[in-house]
């Protein structure tokens, strides 16, 4: 699965713009961008956290569930984009949960993945906030939910800036991964707390 440079202008062209920021674009997603966001994302250091390389038949499955999350709801892992020059840079945004394992099932949950070009810059956060003010505001989330594992400091670290609390009380064991991805560790921010936090994020 490669993707070939001349798709470039008919999927951003194509593709809906939810969100831009002072350097990201948050956009849904076209068909060719199943084999761009594989060729630019599926990487070990990516991967090491979310059950390692994906096939790209297992990619292909992930691929279909975004898109109708976003076909049924409104909403999914939206494309981030750089706003100066289109490249991909992840995803991120607003699904459904539906890990097996959680008593959360339908919940709206937030999730990201950058690749390693993305990393240490604030682009996640930036992002992330884009993605929160979406789910808060047009989509009218009572609340959000974030799923990460221990060995992730860079992903509950972020929740934590973001003003999310820490939720033992509803961990939970995914069947899909093994011990070394277990148990699931959530996060939750209600609608009512999002305006502090925010403010408390951009600070």
């Amino acid at each position: 699965m490669r993707w070939t440079p001349s798709f470039a202008a008919w999927t951003l062209s194509m593709a809906e713009v939810v969100a831009e920021t002072e350097r990201l674009r948050l956009r849904g997603w076209d068909e060719e961008d199943e084999a761009r966001f594989y060729e630019v994302m599926n990487r070990p250091e990516v991967m090491t956290h979310l059950g390692g390389l994906q096939s790209p038949e297992e990619w292909r499955a992930g691929f279909t569930r975004i898109r109708a999350c976003q076909a049924e709801f409104g909403h999914a892992f939206w494309i981030v984009e750089d706003r100066a020059n289109g490249d991909i840079l992840g995803f991120c945004g607003i699904k459904r949960v539906n890990s097996p394992g959680s008593d959360m099932i339908g919940q709206h949950e937030i999730g990201w993945r950058l690749r390693p070009e993305a990393w240490g810059k604030g682009i996640a956060k930036e992002a992330a906030i884009a993605s929160l003010d979406l789910a808060f505001g047009r989509f009218e989330a009572p609340h959000i939910i974030a799923l990460t594992v221990a060995q992730n400091e860079a992903s509950w670290g972020l929740m934590h800036r973001l003003g999310m609390e820490r939720r033992e009380d509803l961990d939970f064991v995914d069947s899909r991964f093994g011990p070394e991805l277990n148990p699931n560790m959530v996060y939750r921010i209600g609608a009512e707390d999002w305006p502090a936090a925010r403010a408390a994020a951009l600070s």
